[in-house]
């Protein structure tokens, strides 16, 4: 029998194996754990709802306090904007005033009324001005003398006293006699005005001036609370939050109410209100009492009803929020608590057979996506080691694991990797032997060629010069003379690549050399429309490297970046250093960009994107910087500009 199974399952993929190997071992432990589950979940269920319904109480409590917390923070703010509002309105009125005095007193010194009219305007203006509901403007001799007041002028108050005991008048004309021009001084104080009905002290706020010329205090007072704009708004804010706190239900028929350390209910459904110090529950027990003295607790007491023939236990949940003095109580019945664990005692047994088969389902799902957890990477190293048995050497395994098939994926790309450097090196050797090659033909042609064109630039010079620039043949010696030094330069490039020599490293100061090339360059035909930005770091070190192939470098750059703006444009020159020990020079342009397709053939022999380029200055310039350790790459977007980096070694390695 066993032959026929292992049989049968040698024609199964690996995946489908692993199925039917731990399919078994998983589903058979499931009904066991499913019998011990239905015996353990009825006896914890009790123990955990309990546990869950203190800590949603906890909670609810918490949640209130902050409410509340919310609610008192808002307007303690509030208050306290409306109080820097009123001092610097105060403020305001009283410069006003000290400046209405002022323009009298001037009136009186010009001459154009007398010292008793004047006094007599000012006083008709500051009784015309009001502050707030009850406020007003007034004045008085540093004596204490009411010389200006809408009830009691001509009255010496010099003794007058606040709620408090405190001679406030005198503080103010001793503050106003030692004051400095121009400042405005205040004081608060807690005052009960028996002409308008006060029955409580209230605060008051008075800011005050000295005019020396008069003697007089000029002072601008009014009660802080007329400056709460909407009372009523606050009024109803809070008649808000006792609705939002009691619309919160605690399970079924559970609340949350307020009271304060008195025992009267501040917030509650029904005994809004009422005091319940003495409220006793169903085993005579005075529950509020006991929360009134404790202020922060649990409690449990039975607690019956109207409607109710028998009593119930009572929870409750309560902490002490400081600001107003309140006790915040959540409170919920037990039986409530498990109605729940008394309907899952009587179905759980029904509940944990759909729940095995559920988790039987699953756990088939489960064992098949291990399974291609699995199976997924040898399908992936599969498909690799077919790409690169077509010749695709950059293809890499994903090593995600650390695993044995991780350890294969690994010493797979490192032979990979050997394979693709072995390519390299051959491609490199067979470069190199081309430039061998193109050495010597360079030489020769170089040689060959040079010569001849000499002989043609000398006679088309000497031409030149006898005809006339408006003789018609005259543009064709000037063509002859332009494309025979074109051909020399294309000849002097070639010899320059195939025979680029090694460089004579001195100590150079970089920022130096590049000011020289850039005003070289700004002479130039492609650059005299292109603004040239400088951006050279201060203090950079000197590095080790061939002035006159580094300037060569530069001159590339630049001109290829002028060549690129066609007329108008911005050239920004920088350098910084890079990291410990390197310099770095950056050649930024606002030219047409080069497109992405042609970005990693840039620095190619031959290649150009130029109608008339040869094709070799970035790579001499790239073969320049390699020989100097250094490192050049180029970020280009078309119709943005490109940016050149050359990155050198302060030191290079020997």
């Amino acid at each position: 029998m066993h032959h026929y199974v292992f049989k049968f399952m040698n024609h199964l993929k690996l995946r489908w194996k692993m199925l039917v190997v731990v399919l078994p071992l998983v589903i058979i432990p499931i009904f066991v754990v499913g019998g011990m589950i239905s015996y353990i979940a009825t006896r914890q269920a009790y123990r955990g709802i309990t546990q869950t319904s203190k800590d949603d109480l906890d909670h609810m409590a918490q949640f209130t306090i902050d409410l509340l917390n919310s609610h008192y923070q808002q307007f303690q703010v509030y208050k306290q904007d409306k109080e820097r509002s009123f001092h610097l309105e105060l403020a305001t009125l009283t410069n006003l005033a000290y400046n209405l005095v002022e323009a009298e007193d001037r009136q009186y010194r010009s001459g154009r009324i007398d010292l008793a009219s004047a006094k007599l305007e000012a006083r008709k203006a500051l009784k015309r001005v009001n502050v707030g509901e009850t406020g007003y403007i007034y004045a008085m001799t540093t004596k204490g003398e009411l010389a200006v007041h809408v009830a009691r002028e001509g009255e010496n108050v010099y003794n007058e006293k606040d709620e408090n005991g405190r001679y406030f008048i005198r503080v103010m004309c001793r503050t106003a006699l030692k004051s400095k021009p121009g400042e405005v001084m205040y004081i608060i104080y807690p005052w009960r005005n028996a002409v308008l009905g006060d029955k409580i002290p209230r605060r008051k706020v008075v800011a005050y001036r000295y005019f020396k010329e008069w003697d007089w205090i000029v002072a601008t007072g009014g009660y802080l609370e007329e400056t709460y704009e909407d009372v009523a708004f606050e009024r109803r804010s809070f008649e808000e939050l006792k609705e939002r706190i009691k619309s919160k239900k605690v399970g079924e028929t559970g609340y949350i109410f307020c009271m304060d350390a008195k025992g009267n209910f501040t917030v509650h459904p029904d005994g809004e209100g009422q005091n319940f110090y003495n409220a006793r529950d169903s085993s005579g027990f005075p529950f509020i009492r006991e929360m009134c003295q404790k202020q922060s607790g649990w409690i449990r007491y039975p607690w019956r009803n109207v409607g109710e023939s028998t009593p119930r236990m009572k929870i409750v949940r309560y902490n002490y929020f400081r600001p107003w003095g309140w006790i915040v109580a959540v409170g919920s019945y037990e039986d409530e608590f498990y109605r729940e664990a008394n309907k899952i005692n009587g179905r759980i047994f029904a509940s944990m057979m759909v729940m095995t088969i559920f988790i039987g389902l699953i756990s088939v799902v489960l064992v098949f996506l291990a399974a291609k957890v699995l199976t997924d990477p040898i399908n992936h190293m599969m498909e690799v080691i077919r790409k690169v048995k077509k010749g695709r050497f950059d293809e890499r395994m994903a090593v995600e694991t650390n695993d044995e098939l991780g350890e294969l994926a690994g010493a797979f790309n490192r032979m990979t990797a050997i394979i693709k450097r072995n390519k390299e090196m051959e491609a490199t050797l067979a470069q190199q032997g081309k430039m061998a090659s193109l050495g010597v033909l360079s030489s020769g042609v170089a040689h060959e060629i040079n010569n001849p064109l000499g002989v043609i630039l000398g006679y088309a010079g000497y031409v030149e010069g006898k005809l006339d620039p408006a003789d018609p043949n005259y543009q064709y010696i000037h063509e002859i003379k332009r494309e025979s030094k074109r051909c020399k330069k294309i000849v002097q490039d070639l010899l320059s690549y195939a025979r680029t020599p090694k460089p004579t490293p001195e100590e150079t100061d970089i920022n130096a050399l590049l000011e020289q090339i850039v005003d070289f360059a700004a002479n130039h035909t492609d650059l005299h429309k292109v603004r040239i930005i400088r951006d050279f770091a201060l203090g950079l070190p000197h590095i080790m490297v061939d002035g006159d192939q580094m300037r060569q470098v530069a001159i590339n750059l630049i001109l290829n970046a002028g060549a690129a703006m066609q007329g108008d444009g911005v050239l920004t020159v920088r350098t910084m250093l890079d990291g410990v020990g390197y310099v770095k020079m950056v050649f930024s342009d606002t030219g047409a960009g080069i497109a992405a397709e042609h970005l990693e053939k840039i620095f190619e022999p031959f290649f150009t994107t130029k109608e008339k380029g040869t094709g070799l200055g970035l790579a001499i310039t790239k073969q320049i910087v390699e020989q100097h350790q250094g490192k050049i790459a180029i970020e280009s977007e078309v119709g943005k500009g490109t940016t050149v980096s050359v990155r050198l070694p302060v030191e290079q390695e020997l």
